[in-house]
């Protein structure tokens, strides 16, 4: 199969950093499976895509159900073609001091961003190993490096890590490789909610952010879209395993 005709599948899709890698692999030639919770979110991107003259499908889909991915990869799969590249971008935050955090911020936390990944990587690997051919990005952050009022988040992080070099040792005999990305602050709705529980504008939070940054901003959905674009390209072929920070500046 050629370059231009590969699958792809990119969950969190519905907005924010997920929208700008689905919109970015669309025009790299893929066709685009866009994926969420809400399949009716999902449509302004398919839209978009469509209207730019690509191929994409809206699904709706809880990463963290095994019943649900398995239904939404064979949906993919015969509607689309076999995926075999694969964005795990979906993720929340329920960000609270370690006194403070239930158990079920910790629970949902742990199950869209390590059960997730770990369900979708898993139904894919069948069309990995058929085509000969995958690309895995994981989506880290540099809160893996540990984050105040983040203890869940940043263990679910620094787990994906560990779970992408996990998977480059055990992909690569098909051709596959597995990275994850890893952002920094990234102007996203994300983003702005944090700002809001801060009680801070978020112009000033922005400003503050990127004054932090030895770049000098902060970073843009498209920032990370274009380190995925690169990673799942057939010329990324020598690169897996790793772990890329796409920050602004360097990092551990």
């Amino acid at each position: 199969m050629s370059e231009s005709q590969r699958v792809a599948i990119v969950t969190g899709a519905a907005r924010g950093i997920g929208a700008a890698i689905a919109t970015r692999l669309a025009a790299d030639g893929r066709a685009v499976a866009v994926l969420d919770l809400d399949e009716q979110a999902c449509q302004q991107v398919v839209d978009q895509i469509d209207a730019a003259g690509g191929r994409a499908l809206a699904l709706g889909c809880d990463v963290a159900d095994e019943a649900a991915v398995a239904a939404a990869v064979q949906r993919v799969a015969t509607e689309l073609g076999a995926p075999t590249i694969l964005i795990n971008n979906a993720g929340v935050i329920r960000d609270n001091m370690l006194h403070k955090m239930s158990v079920d911020d910790w629970d949902t936390v742990m199950g869209v961003h390590l059960r997730g990944a770990f369900l979708m990587t898993r139904a894919v690997r069948e069309h990995i190993a058929a085509e000969k051919f995958g690309r895995i990005v994981n989506l880290s952050s540099t809160s893996a490096q540990g984050n105040l009022g983040q203890v869940n988040y940043s263990a679910a992080k620094a787990g994906i890590q560990g779970f992408t070099k996990t998977l480059a040792l055990e992909l690569g005999r098909f051709g596959a490789t597995a990275n994850a990305i890893a952002p920094g602050f990234i102007e996203t709705d994300m983003t702005r909610a944090t700002a809001e529980r801060m009680k801070l504008s978020f112009d000033d939070f922005l400003a503050g952010a990127a004054a932090q940054i030895p770049v000098g901003r902060v970073g843009q959905p498209a920032d990370i879209a274009a380190a995925a674009s690169y990673l799942t390209s057939d010329e990324a072929g020598f690169v897996s395993g790793q772990v890329i920070y796409v920050a602004g500046g360097p990092k551990d």
